[in-house]
């Protein structure tokens, strides 16, 4: 049947309706194409459907520069052109928090461009595969668990971008004739320094150590060599191990005049430059000064540390490797912040009230309900949010409203370009304000 794309979906398909008025969803299309496409799913309240032929493509059509375009799982928008790719963050945003948030006129700003929309990420994690009995690395294919070797990534740096296939080739001569339990490997690249990390995710067992750490680093330069062990479900990331190869343990990235060490198992934005537009954002939206601060999911201190130059900052984070990293990183900044290890759900409780502001940098899956109602109890003045999806950041939003705490602006940021994904700052304030 015949259609035309009228918008993208936050999840990265174009957007047409049928006869019928109902929305049908269509991977690589771009706004303003009219095609030919075929329904693959019918959803009843809605279709999938994939282009069997452009009719005549959209204005804002462009052709993708990446040649595992369409096949790779990791973008979805290089087809689109950029500006409008931040319209739809926009778009998505506004339209979570009036569906889902139930918000009218929610005060969401224009999406904050990424400078950079290729060569932006400080990291990226390979896949390990077993192909034709030959190791290969790469990309999940798109909704599949099917990986597909890949020699470059046009989204690291210039200096990185044919790092994987190095890195293959590496790591064929030191698993020649071994079984050495390998997963995945993490490839960190700094922005602002000379630092570049490659993490290799194993199973516990015999690991020739000293013949990884060499032939890595001479593939790709590599300034840091790090293995870490872990058990269970490769996505739950239960680490029981860090081995240190080469370098300090550590890889370093400056952000916004701070010195930050991050070890592999923690987690660090993966747009620096962007990074830092989202730090200033959120804590000068947070407005500190003169105020007790709760930094909460505080992380390896991307916003402890910027805060603790301007107040008192009390830092919650579950993670062991993250509390290390912070406490580490205010060292070194010559900073002081009170860390309160342990769940936030848990940390939260023991916590006596009131608190004047707060920041929240939860990961996907937002805010336990618990959280909410802790924060409830504490009753902040103003509370920043940090959010990489929309959806949560909506739902958490209406929890927030119903406890006193009412939105007050939402600045979308574009960290992930050619992708559907969006982060943004949400600022919330009690009914008398901050």
């Amino acid at each position: 049947m015949r259609m035309h794309i009228e918008s993208l979906a936050h999840g990265g398909d174009g957007v047409a309706h049928l006869d019928d008025g109902r929305a049908a969803f269509v991977a690589d299309a771009c706004p303003g194409d009219t095609i030919e496409a075929e329904v693959l799913q019918d959803k009843g309240r809605y279709v999938r459907a994939r282009i069997t032929a452009i009719v005549e493509p959209s204005p804002d059509r462009v052709d993708p520069p990446c040649p595992y375009f369409g096949e790779c799982g990791g973008c979805q928008w290089q087809h689109v052109k950029h500006d409008v790719q931040l319209k739809a963050k926009t778009a998505a945003v506004r339209d979570a928090l009036e569906r889902i948030g139930h918000m009218e006129a929610p005060p969401v700003a224009e999406c904050l461009a990424n400078d950079m929309p290729y060569g932006y990420r400080n990291k990226i994690e390979l896949v390990v595969s077993q192909q034709s009995g030959r190791l290969v690395l790469g990309f999940h294919r798109r909704s599949s668990s099917e990986v597909i070797p890949i020699e470059a990534c046009l989204l690291l740096p210039e200096r990185a971008r044919n790092a994987p296939k190095a890195l293959q080739g590496a790591l064929r001569y030191i698993t020649s004739g071994r079984d050495v339990a390998l997963a995945r490997v993490a490839l960190r690249v700094a922005a602002n320094t000379g630092d570049l990390e490659v993490a290799l995710w194993t199973r516990p067992g015999p690991f020739p150590r000293k013949l990884a750490a060499t032939a890595i680093s001479e593939a790709v330069g590599a300034t840091g060599v790090v293995r870490c062990m872990f058990k269970g479900p490769e996505e739950s990331r239960d680490v029981v191990g860090v081995e240190i190869l080469k370098g300090r343990g550590a890889w370093r990235e400056r952000l916004g005049g701070h010195s930050l060490l991050v070890s592999a198992p923690s987690f660090f934005q993966v747009n620096t430059t962007m990074a830092e537009r989202l730090v200033e954002a959120a804590v000068n939206l947070l407005e500190p000064a003169g105020h007790d601060v709760l930094d909460v999911f505080a992380g390896v201190g991307t916003f402890t540390l910027p805060l603790a130059a301007r107040t008192h900052v009390t830092a919650i984070e579950s993670s062991g490797a993250a509390i290390s990293d912070l406490k580490r990183n205010l060292a070194n900044a010559v900073l002081d912040a009170d860390i309160a290890p342990g769940d936030a759900s848990f940390v939260l409780r023991d916590l006596e009230g009131p608190v004047e502001r707060v920041l929240l940098d939860p990961p996907r899956a937002g805010l336990h309900p618990d959280v909410v109602g802790q924060l409830t109890r504490m009753r902040p003045q103003r509370l920043v949010y940090v959010s990489c999806d929309p959806a949560t950041l909506a739902r958490d939003a209406r929890l927030l409203a119903r406890a006193g705490l009412q939105p007050v602006s939402a600045q979308p940021l574009d960290l992930f370009p050619q992708t559907y994904h969006v982060e943004t700052v949400a600022v919330f304030e009690t009914a008398n304000g901050g």
